[in-house]
């Protein structure tokens, strides 16, 4: 028996993961005392530790155990802790072989039968691991492929607490879990279950979704319903670029601490798209919480976010959105702890045109008066609207048009003029740190990259008055601009670029909600 052991596991805190030390010290008495800012699970732990071991044919030692999480001033939270305490109390009482603990740091909730269940954070953890220098990981067997994505460690998959024991004493062998994962990383990235060739008609709105993902441009799409908004923003993400692997490991990551991540995954390797219902609270959009979790924004990094029908959104929850959208993170502070999320995301949303939904719409008659039109509109704030470069009208196509058409343009060729152009832009932005995509342009860059000529200037000036354009719309046009003049190949910015890009405002016109009334 020895009167003080050390195993090894981790604390998850947002992203941020550190080493915890759970030391087991045992002495004459038979009382428990758990000492490091645990939380209810952690401390609830006692208990499923000793069913755990009853039912596996062990025992709890009669003894005062006390254990201390180490550093003790980061709160603990969670179930993963009951694999290292449980390892290390009978260590302590000469269970298992102490000798090569500290090679080895594990996490893992136990069931009462002694099954390991699985934890949040894999990922993460393993990566600590990792740069911890530890030997290995040992992972319950659900975790074990998002765990195995990290190199240079070996990561062990434990389906019991009696095949851990057994491991640690060297009575059975386990070999660590291996992944070929760029193999499987980029065998999955061109499979997708939805294609624009399925979408026939509405070429204008897929032009503006292709500028969209080549500039990595913010849209809306204003229609009746059953025009194929939801439909079209679904299969946005197959005209996107492929993730890199830096952008997988770190969406990964995201999901492996949100819990979302399937047992067969490993990295993800398609861009995410999160559509959530418009009933979701601030905290579900943004991210936070009594135990932090990151929200739908951070979900959504390195893809796309679409809410369907916006104006149905609380505005309360919309206007959270708003120095994300600029920042690309979110900070969550509450009084006991503050956490920050990446949410650097493609925002698309949906919306009808008014209340009654067919307004401008040619073969239903519309019911609401201007002044209903312009409330609803006004569901929008105007700082919100300024961050959508792209306002994209659409038209229901009538079935007997529909049947007569041909398939639309598959994902693919799309995907490809969309990547062409997104090169473009990287090699123009590779001195600016952070910036990749015109959408990211500051002021002083559209001035550098976008500036228009003399003629696409006074074209630019002449829509604006001429529509009543506010003054948002003026970089904003600049930036989809220089989008579809990457698109086109075009070193600079001319007037048929400008034309195309105020076509894309028609929510900024001053006469909106008059059109056609």
């Amino acid at each position: 028996m020895r009167m003080l052991v050390n195993t090894f596991c981790a604390a998850v805190n947002g992203l941020e993961v550190n080493a915890v030390k759970v030391e087991v010290s045992m002495s004459r008495g038979v009382q428990f005392h758990l000492t490091g800012l645990a939380d209810t699970a952690v401390k609830e732990s006692y208990d499923r530790i000793k069913a755990a071991l009853q039912n596996n044919g062990l025992k709890m030692p009669v003894m005062d155990i006390t254990v201390n999480l180490s550093p003790a001033d980061i709160k603990k939270e969670g179930s993963g802790y009951d694999l290292p305490l449980a390892i290390g109390i009978l260590a302590a009482n000469g269970k298992v072989e102490a000798d090569h603990l500290s090679e080895y740091m594990m996490v893992g909730e136990l069931g009462l039968d002694g099954r390991l269940q699985p934890i949040r954070g894999a990922l993460p953890i393993a990566i600590k691991a990792r740069a911890d220098k530890f030997k290995g990981l040992i992972v319950p067997k659900q975790n074990i492929r998002e765990a195995a994505v990290v190199n240079q460690i070996e990561v062990y998959g434990m389906e019991t607490l009696m095949e851990v024991i057994q491991f640690l004493n060297g009575s059975k062998e386990v070999s660590p879990m291996m992944i070929d994962t760029r193999r499987e990383f980029y065998e999955q990235q061109s499979h997708f279950e939805l294609d624009f060739i399925d979408v026939r008609g509405q070429e204008s709105v897929k032009r503006a979704l292709e500028v969209a993902a080549a500039g990595g441009h913010n849209l809306i799409m204003i229609g009746p319903p059953g025009s194929g908004k939801s439909m079209m923003a679904k299969r946005l993400p197959s005209i996107l670029p492929p993730l890199s692997l830096s952008e997988s490991l770190e969406t990964t990551q995201i999901h492996s601490v949100a819990g979302k991540l399937s047992r067969d995954t490993s990295l993800i390797s398609q861009r995410p798209f999160r559509a959530p219902h418009h009933t979701i609270s601030q905290v579900a959009l943004v991210g936070g919480g009594q135990n932090p979790q990151p929200g739908e924004i951070s979900l959504a990094h390195n893809g796309v976010l679409f809410l369907d029908e916006l104006p149905e959104f609380s505005r309360s929850v919309l206007e959270v959105m708003r120095q994300p959208l600029e920042d690309r993170h979110i900070t969550i502070s509450r009084a006991k702890y503050s956490v920050e999320y990446p949410c650097s995301f493609m925002f698309v949303a949906s919306m009808n045109p008014c209340p009654c939904g067919y307004y401008g719409d040619p073969t239903h008659s519309c019911a609401c008066t201007p002044g209903q039109i312009q409330r609803y509109m006004n569901k929008i704030s105007g700082p919100l609207l300024d961050r959508i470069d792209i306002h994209c009208e659409i038209q229901a196509v009538p079935f007997s048009e529909l049947s007569k058409m041909q398939k639309g343009e598959p994902s693919a060729s799309i995907r490809e003029r969309v990547i062409k152009a997104r090169k473009i832009q990287e090699e123009r932005f590779k001195s600016f740190k952070g910036i990749y995509c015109n959408a990211m342009m500051t002021e002083k860059m559209l001035h550098e990259f976008a500036e228009p000529d003399a003629a696409s200037l006074e074209m630019l000036r002449t829509a604006m008055e001429r529509l009543k354009l506010s003054a948002r719309a003026y970089s904003r046009i600049l930036k989809v601009a220089r989008t579809i003049a990457d698109l086109a190949g075009n070193e600079k910015v001319e007037s048929m670029h400008i034309a195309e890009a105020i076509g894309y405002r028609n929510l900024d016109r001053g006469d909106w909600a008059e059109r056609g009334v």
